[in-house]
């Protein structure tokens, strides 16, 4: 294919480059002070606001951003996704997450049949387990009751349960309907993570949820695996089918690992890993914690911003325009990263599993056509709640590198807490900073702000703030597990868009295959030297060394019988 069909040979995408150098003549601290800019740059959607006036965009930087997505089909490229077509070309499969939390009259169709009825049968069989083991009627094999749970899974089956486990804890709903119940999650192959799960935990007491839709995922079987001994060593084989339950398309190996195929719950192959927390990946466990109406809620406002997302003009569309503005930074402005700061202790694993569906989705060097790109794609992401990030990396973030930020608050705390006698209460405090660290990002400080101060010449220099640092402000009404449903599809979606922008497939994930390739070859060598004292060899110089440096260290356990962890 030509290479015309890359989005960097298009009118609007030339107009913004030139576009750059009219925008590096202003700063934020003028642009902020335009109030009919700044308006138009609010939007509001079911109670959620973005205000992006501190982009350093004009009102036509933004009408430009618009014009290149009509290059980049991408309204016709949204719908394509919608109606189930194989936008997911190199593995020619279909892009439906959305359809996982789709309401049951909801038609989306993948090859021609409507998998909406088959989501809700595989929703309703988790309502129905779920409600059996924490209710009390399905029991461990000893007859005591399973209130703990083990997730296992990786990538994907982890991080995103896991950031939706960590948001909704200290939800008062929620953390009502968790009373006296645990999960946890077990994802590292190494033994460590093991040792830390089954730590204080009793077998007896303990269901296990394994997450992997081929069952052959390295780690996760191998954790499974030491988790089925742990089981069997404590309780006896039989006890395996009361105690873990699986999460596969792959019947035959869940029969043949000792589950009973009647407790395995399906994902399909539209479900990408790590757009699958909204499948029975995470509703499962989720559900076993929280209870199903909770898991529900999470579902809904997932379901809420699909909508938003699917049918709202774009000038008024958060994902849209989160989306647009992301590819503006990373390949206009040229700013390769984006740091997402949750004022929200309970968001704490908000930026990893972001991290992950960014990076992974659209961290690509060819077009979907296959293409080299002649520009860089993707972000670096990472974050950390407020205030801690304050205290960590946003020095860089105010004197150093540039880095694009996006502030995410809440009007209402999950735990409200206010000292009598004290200035403001304890969620004030911390909201104080959230919208307090934009404006000194856009601002800075001047030097002749800091002279009128009486600053000591000598330090002038280092306490200058050059300003003009590019952020925006999500704010929720609050953190609820409708809204934190919300807030995970807005990211999705933005994800989706920049992919669209570019050009290139966001929904699959070659980069991670080689790797384990590699890995399969040191394992063999790691196999054949332990039981054999074969030599290292078919390495590089480098490999070699390091290898048998690692094997005439003495391993401490033997290869002739299992170890299990001792915590």
């Amino acid at each position: 294919m030509a290479s015309a069909s890359l989005i960097s040979d298009t009118e609007p995408w030339k107009d913004l480059k030139e576009h750059v150098n009219e925008i590096n003549k202003t700063h934020l601290r003028d642009l902020l002070n335009d109030v009919e800019r700044s308006q138009s740059m609010m939007v509001e959607n079911d109670g959620i606001i973005l205000d992006y006036s501190r982009q350093r965009a004009r009102l036509d930087t933004i009408d430009k951003l618009f014009k290149l997505a009509e290059a980049a089909q991408l309204r016709q490229k949204i719908d394509r996704m919608y109606n189930g077509e194989h936008i997911n070309s190199t593995e020619n499969r279909s892009v439906l997450h959305i359809a996982l939390r789709a309401p049951r009259d909801k038609i989306f169709y993948s090859d021609g049949k409507n998998v909406v009825p088959d989501v809700w049968n595989v929703l309703d069989k988790i309502k129905d387990f779920s409600e059996r083991v924490r209710n009390g009627s399905w029991v461990g094999a000893t007859g005591k009751a399973l209130k703990d749970v083990v997730a296992i899974g990786i990538g994907g089956s982890f991080l995103g349960p896991l950031f939706v486990h960590t948001a909704l804890q200290t939800d008062p709903e929620a953390a009502e309907c968790a009373k006296g119940r645990q999960l946890q999650f077990l994802a590292n192959v190494d033994p460590v993570d093991v040792a830390r799960n089954i730590k204080g935990l009793n077998p007896e007491t303990t269901l296990v949820v394994v997450v992997s839709k081929t069952f052959t995922t390295a780690e996760t079987m191998l954790n499974a695996r030491t988790m089925r001994e742990w089981i069997s060593s404590a309780l006896g084989p039989q006890a395996v089918a009361k105690h873990m339950v699986a999460v596969s398309t792959n019947l035959v190996l869940v029969e043949k690992f000792g589950i009973d195929p009647a407790n395995a719950f399906a994902f399909w192959d539209w479900v990408g890993g790590r757009y699958s927390v909204c499948s029975a990946v995470g509703v499962l466990p989720l559900s076993l914690q929280y209870g199903f109406p909770t898991v529900e809620k999470f579902l809904n406002g997932a379901s809420n911003i699909d909508t938003h997302f699917h049918s709202t003009p774009f000038e008024k569309n958060l994902p849209v325009l989160l989306g647009l503005l992301s590819v503006w930074n990373a390949t206009f402005l040229g700013y390769p990263a984006r740091a997402i700061l949750p004022y929200s202790q309970s968001l704490e694993k908000f930026a990893p599993h972001i991290q992950q569906v960014s990076m992974e989705s659209n961290g690509k060097g060819v077009s979907i056509d296959g293409i080299p790109l002649p520009f860089e794609t993707g972000e670096i992401d990472f974050g950390e709640p407020g205030t801690n990030g304050q205290h960590s990396f946003y020095q860089l973030i105010h004197q150093g590198r540039v880095i694009p930020c996006d502030f995410i608050g809440a009007i209402r705390s999950q735990q409200p807490v206010y000292l009598k006698g004290e200035v403001v209460s304890n969620h004030d405090e911390l909201m104080s900073n959230f919208f307090a660290q934009p404006d000194a990002l856009a601002y800075g400080k001047t030097p002749e702000q800091l002279l009128l101060e009486n600053v000591a010449a000598h330090l002038i220099p280092h306490k200058t703030f050059s300003g003009n640092r590019p952020s925006l402000s999500l704010l929720l009404p609050s953190l609820n597990a409708y809204n934190i449903g919300q807030l995970l599809a807005i990211y999705e979606h933005r994800i989706a868009v920049e992919g669209f922008i570019w050009g290139i497939n966001s929904f699959d994930q070659w980069g991670v295959e080689l790797g384990k390739v590699l890995a399969s070859q040191v394992r063999k060598q790691l196999h054949v030297s332990r039981t054999k004292g074969e030599p290292v060899q078919g390495f590089n110089v480098s490999t070699t060394t390091l290898l048998t440096k690692y094997l005439e260290a003495e391993p401490g356990i033997p290869f002739d019988t299992t170890v299990l962890p001792k915590v």
